[in-house]
């Protein structure tokens, strides 16, 4: 196999080197394809003598270092050699047996790179399966946006059968999304953005059943909150899709888009087969718990459940997928929103629980790594370890679809969390500050169309 593109030519920064300079601390690059080896990365820190007894072990022609990523500097030239056969090399008396101990110690280093390998197989058997969770996840995601982008279009001539269609689409949702919530949290995070109603009812209903479940409320009172959720912003239908998409609208902008909320009751009300806390959620969205809402300015418990539950799906969505793109928050950002600047809003019993149903770091994130490596969070975090969720590694020069997986609690050391050394999150990163082929192998569905609706219905 002919080396990956540029892999055997030295990259801005590094200097070439051999394994005779290898050790603990040197950072070295591998000038061959990423399948070919047993490494999990290409480029990184050796981190023990036996990994450059490895590396030594591959007889490379030739290595590259980056410097400034080295913790000490690579040993002179022909002074360290950390060779595969001479390593750990049992005193002898004669040339046969020294010959029998470089071939036991050529033997051991043979072994254990087929085990690395095997492992480095078994994470790509992971990511097979978290692709095929989020292939699933997408095909339910992408039937049930048409199923309700075209229950949204005909609700004015035919709203029974519309609310038909989202009923179907809620009690279905119910089961098939909140079976493998950490997919439909990334399809959320990656969700186009202008991606029309039925994207957006998507998302919020996907969230509110998520709270919901969270808050151990019966699957009859779920599905009354999803389709509740789903038919939120119906009001929206009788609003100039140009004023819906100004964020800067006038006092008189500002009053007309608030009757949306009223609009989509009645519209609701008249269709005389929804119950009252789906009716509620579609008029109280925007009420908020300290009074600051609207359409009535109702506050704490006065606000039904459902519309408090609503609204904090509602407003998570609003900051992960704003109108105005540029504005975008990852999931992790939009979740500090909310408990940090955004608290008194909401009912602070329902924001902990949805904290604590989306993780610390919510599927979709995009994080720094304790090592300076860059990634998106695939997976949350086990109860008794929230701060170490899955993470998908940017590594470009693997194929994406054999990328790097890594569980940060695995990683820690099991149950006991012992390895001190293991990988942790550093911090959450904004979407606008990372470039774009990073988001491209990180998150790469955030290009696709939900609803297949035109722009202007957003």
């Amino acid at each position: 196999m002919p080396p990956a593109p540029d892999a055997a030519t030295a990259h801005p920064g590094e200097i070439c080197i051999d394994v005779t300079q290898l050790r603990p601390g040197v950072h070295v690059r591998l000038p061959i394809p990423w399948i070919e080896h047993q490494f999990m990365f290409n480029s990184f820190v050796i981190a023990d003598e036996e990994q450059a007894r490895l590396i030594a072990a591959m007889e490379l022609p030739q290595l590259f270092c980056d410097p400034t990523r080295c913790t000490v500097p690579p040993l002179p030239a022909g002074e360290g050699a950390p060779e595969a056969t001479t390593a750990s090399r049992p005193a002898a008396d004669t040339e046969d047996a020294e010959d029998a101990g470089d071939a036991s110690e050529g033997a051991r280093l043979a072994a254990l790179s087929a085990a690395k390998m095997a492992e480095k197989r078994s994470r790509a058997g992971v990511m097979n399966e978290l692709r095929g969770r989020l292939d699933k996840a997408q095909q339910h995601y992408l039937g049930a946006a048409r199923a309700v982008g075209g229950a949204i279009k005909g609700f004015t001539s035919n709203p029974r059968e519309s609310i038909r269609q989202v009923a179907a689409v809620s009690e279905e949702s119910t089961t098939a999304l909140l079976a493998d919530p950490d997919s439909a949290i990334v399809l959320i995070a990656e969700k186009a953005h202008d991606d029309g109603h039925a994207a957006h009812a998507l998302s919020v209903m996907t969230l509110a059943l998520l709270l919901g479940k969270q808050a151990e409320l019966p699957e009859q009172a779920l599905r009354a909150i999803g389709i509740g959720a789903l038919l939120h912003d119906i009001g929206k239908l009788t609003i100039n899709p140009s004023l819906l998409r100004n964020t800067e609208r006038n006092r008189h902008e500002e009053a007309l888009y608030r009757t949306h909320c009223q609009n989509g009751h009645a519209a609701a009300a008249r269709a005389g087969s929804l119950s009252p806390p789906m009716l509620d959620a579609i008029l109280h969205h925007h009420e908020r718990y300290d009074g600051s809402g609207f359409p009535d300015g109702q506050s704490g418990s006065a606000i039904s459940l459902a519309a408090r539950m609503v609204a904090i799906a509602n407003r998570f969505d609003n900051l992960v997928n704003p109108i105005d793109y540029r504005m975008a928050m990852s999931p992790s950002e939009a979740l500090s929103t909310l408990w940090t600047r955004e608290k008194n809003a909401f009912d602070g019993a329902l924001l902990q629980l949805f904290v604590r149903a989306m993780g610390v770091y919510p599927p979709g994130s995009i994080i720094r790594l304790s090592d300076g490596r860059i990634g998106a969070v695939v997976g949350s975090a086990p109860a008794n370890k929230p701060l170490l969720p899955k993470v998908m590694i940017y590594a470009p020069e693997v194929p994406r679809r054999q990328s790097i997986i890594v569980d940060l609690a695995k990683e820690a050391g099991g149950a006991g969390g012992t390895n001190e050394c293991a990988l942790s999150v550093e911090q959450p990163l904004r979407l606008q500050e990372r470039p774009e082929e990073e988001l491209d192998y990180l998150l790469p569905r955030r290009k696709i169309n939900w609803s297949y609706l035109p722009a202007q219905q957003a």
